[in-house]
């Protein structure tokens, strides 16, 4: 068994940068479901969309204007251009819609493992490479 984690920990110390790249994609994925779930089947998400901006502007422009926002971020994480604000970008939506359903905390309680991922991403540091392509 410790050959076998020796084995693991080698392979892993191997692929350092897998984990942003893992974030980045697990970040993205679940903001391209959303805008796509959202975009599809509105009546089922509308009722996350906070009361105050409701009240102001039609819900189902609000859903499609988000959606856009949902899959413009998820094509920035996706291509690694400026991860750092990125992430934090995510972790500020990500920070709003939970904040904004509190009261379905039974549901959106996930997010708040998905909030703290994209700040773990924001602070993964970026190799002397990667900084030179920015």
């Amino acid at each position: 068994m410790k050959e076998f984690i020796g084995r693991v920990n080698k392979l892993l110390d191997k692929y350092p940068r897998l984990s942003t790249i893992f974030l980045r994609m697990g970040l993205a994925v679940v903001f391209i479901y959303a805008a796509l779930g959202s975009t599809l089947n509105p009546d089922d998400w509308i009722g996350y969309l906070p009361q105050f901006l409701t009240a102001v502007f039609p819900a189902e422009t609000l859903l499609l204007l988000f959606s856009v926002v949902e899959l413009a971020l998820a094509v920035w994480l996706l291509s690694g251009v400026y991860v750092r604000y990125a992430a934090l970008v995510s972790f500020l939506m990500l920070a709003g819609i939970t904040l904004s359903n509190f009261a379905l905390f039974d549901i959106s309680f996930r997010d708040l493992g998905l909030m703290f991922a994209a700040l773990a991403l924001a602070f993964l540091p970026v190799s002397e490479e990667e900084r030179e392509s920015i």
